[in-house]
């Protein structure tokens, strides 16, 4: 890879960081999409998971008062499950079929009757969103869609929704990362200069955002965060059929 395709890379990461920083969501949908552009799916996963380990740490770091742990717990045991049923398989979709079921999982959440709606705060909930999540973050690289429609849900605050999700996201990643960097045959190595370039950019994206999610209001977070999810998932789910009827 050129210093050139580098510098870009890592460009692209603060900005994706910075939106992701400011939500909580969107910038690892718009990451991943370039990086199946550039790069071998294996290593395109692999580094996305690395960038994405990083800006959501930097991310949980700065608002850790503001975790809740018990959601975490309950969401990582869903994800090791995942993990565990799909390293029996070790199957990598075509491209359309993870687009499409990406641009899917947030409208499938919303036609939920009232009663039975998400709530990140039941343990089952939170175990049965890691299970989903880890699926569809193995099978399309991530899982923002979902689990952002998870946790605007329910009743947390802006900040306690950027930071649990933060922590979830670091042990999803981390799975993903194992698995496309250990699990499947003809894994993917990382050049160390990228990604450590990749935690470092992811850094300066968190912390440029911090003074921006301090200035929202909880009604302007709640309604510009719900448009990023309909609007990024609207446009996979076209590129997925538009994919699948013109190959």
């Amino acid at each position: 890879m050129t210093a050139v395709t580098m510098l870009l890379l890592w460009t692209l990461m603060v900005a994706t960081s910075l939106l992701s920083g400011i939500f909580g969501m969107a910038g690892g949908l718009v990451l991943i999409g370039v990086l199946l552009v550039l790069l071998p799916l294996p290593m395109a996963m692999a580094l996305h998971a690395v960038t994405q380990i990083a800006s959501n740490a930097w991310r949980a770091a700065f608002l850790l008062a503001h975790v809740r742990w018990r959601i975490v717990i309950a969401y990582g045991l869903g994800c090791v499950i995942a993990v565990g049923l799909w390293a029996l398989v070790l199957f990598v979709p075509d491209k359309p079929l993870a687009l499409i079921a990406l641009g899917l999982s947030p409208f499938l959440l919303r036609l939920l009757p009232a009663g039975s709606k998400a709530d990140p705060e039941d343990p089952l909930h939170g175990a049965g969103c890691g299970v989903a999540s880890m699926s569809l973050m193995l099978l399309t690289g991530v899982a923002g869609p979902l689990l952002d429609s998870f946790f605007l849900g329910g009743k947390l605050d802006r900040h306690g929704i950027v930071a649990t999700k933060a922590v979830c996201q670091v042990q999803a990643h981390a799975m993903k990362l194992l698995y496309f960097g250990g699990l499947l045959p003809g894994a993917a190595v990382l050049d160390p200069v990228l990604a450590g370039g990749a935690v470092i950019a992811s850094l300066i994206g968190t912390l440029a955002a911090r003074p921006l999610l301090a200035a929202l209001t909880e009604v302007q977070y709640r309604a510009w965060a719900g448009r990023l999810v309909a609007g990024i998932a609207a446009f996979y789910l076209a590129q997925g059929t538009w994919l699948l009827v013109f190959p």
